[in-house]
């Protein structure tokens, strides 16, 4: 009993209330240091809380900015693309008439050297290097010189284009690009804490190696907004210069025309002078022709007629010739018979050198009829080269500004 009473397993009763107050005093502090740590966590969770708010709040309104800025790029590269096609289209009327303006020169130059051509067809003394040949020449020389200047400008058109063309790929990939980041950032505004179906991305906070800068993407669109500006300035002043080049060269196309137009005409018109002078000058000769042939017939006919007397006068000297003895005498009448033959005769002769004299002037009358009827043939066909086949062919010209 003594052993059971001394068990040193059992505690005295002063450590019984020591523990218990240790109990109480550990589960206070422990209960306080709990209730401080829920006020430091709730604390905490209202900081965060606060925070997470205020940050996405600052990223919302960024991007909201930011949805803003490229909408002003946007609506900047939009009106730039618009400009730009507009002056692009502008531009190839700009080159049709160009070209139209080229082919135009080319039936111009065409016609001038087939008029240059056919000249070389007349003849004799018409085939001569005068006014008309010298402004055809002319004419010519400034066609072509137009044609290059033409060529020259068509060729920086096309230029001009490519390089509008250039800078309108340039926007609309641009637009392309701030379509699809807007299309994306608009969708990144529209998410909410509750919007369904949004993950975690591990991978988000990667930084690609290809991030530009704030200030490179803004200079980039800046470039293109600025070439587009340039190229167009470009067409503009292209398309002033196209329209000095189209009306100077018409009217120095029209002055020329002119010029040989009138050559043409003063020409034609002294052809024909000349032509009608030369049908006077044979009308003369053919008059003077018929006088002739009629004189040389009235001639012959003298001749003729002096047949007769001669024939009777030696017919007579021969009869008496044949008086007998004394009876031959060289009285008056064989002396006025003799001075008759000789006279008649000589006379015959003096007809005859008339008559040779009349048939070599018909002879030359004849050469001068036939050298003025060629003359006219020649002015003939001078008139219907000039008159006819260029005139005629200069008619169909028709010389527009385009």
């Amino acid at each position: 009993m003594a052993r059971l009473l001394q068990d040193p397993s059992k505690f005295h009763p002063s450590e019984w209330y020591i523990a218990n107050n240790m109990q109480r005093a550990r589960t206070e502090s422990q209960k306080s240091r709990s209730e401080c740590m829920i006020a430091e966590s709730w604390r905490l969770v209202d900081e965060i809380e606060k925070t997470t708010q205020k940050t996405q709040s600052d990223v919302n309104k960024k991007l909201e900015q930011r949805r803003e800025e490229i909408k002003f790029w946007k609506q900047e590269l939009d009106n730039k693309l618009e400009q730009i096609v507009h002056e692009t289209e502008i531009l190839l009327t700009f080159k049709n008439r160009l070209e139209r303006a080229l082919e135009g020169c080319k039936e111009q130059l065409v016609i001038a050297q087939k008029c240059l051509l056919y000249r070389q067809r007349r003849v004799g003394i018409d085939l001569v290097y005068d006014e008309v040949e010298q402004e055809l020449v002319k004419e010519a020389e400034v066609i072509q010189g137009i044609i290059a200047l033409l060529g020259r400008t068509l060729e920086q058109t096309n230029e001009q284009i490519r390089q509008n063309r250039s800078a309108k790929y340039n926007l609309e990939m641009d637009l392309k690009d701030k379509f699809t980041a807007l299309t994306i950032d608009d969708y990144c505004a529209s998410l909410t804490n509750d919007t369904p179906h949004i993950i975690y991305a591990e991978n988000a906070m990667k930084l690609e190696a290809n991030f530009v800068s704030p200030e490179d993407w803004i200079d980039f669109s800046n470039i293109n907004v600025e070439k587009a500006d340039k190229q167009r300035n470009n067409s503009l002043a292209l398309k002033a210069l196209i329209d000095g080049i189209l009306s100077q060269t018409a009217n120095d196309m029209r002055k020329q025309c002119e010029m040989v137009n009138t050559a043409f005409r003063n020409w034609i018109k002294e052809v024909k002078d000349a032509k009608h002078k030369l049908e006077t000058l044979l009308a003369m000769v053919m008059d003077e022709t018929a006088s002739q042939e009629k004189n040389i017939a009235a001639l012959k006919k003298a001749i003729a007629d002096k047949e007769g007397p001669v024939k009777v006068a030696q017919t007579r000297l021969e009869a008496r010739n044949h008086r007998p003895n004394v009876e031959l005498c060289y009285d008056t009448v064989h002396s006025s018979l003799m001075s008759e033959v000789q006279e008649i005769t000589k006379n015959i002769q003096r007809l005859k050198d008339a008559l040779a004299q009349a048939e070599i002037e018909l002879k030359s009358l004849s050469r001068r009829q036939l050298s003025l009827e060629e003359e006219i043939k020649v002015k003939e066909n001078t008139l219907y080269i000039d008159e006819v086949l260029c005139m005629q062919m200069r008619e169909s010209l028709c010389i527009n500004d385009y």
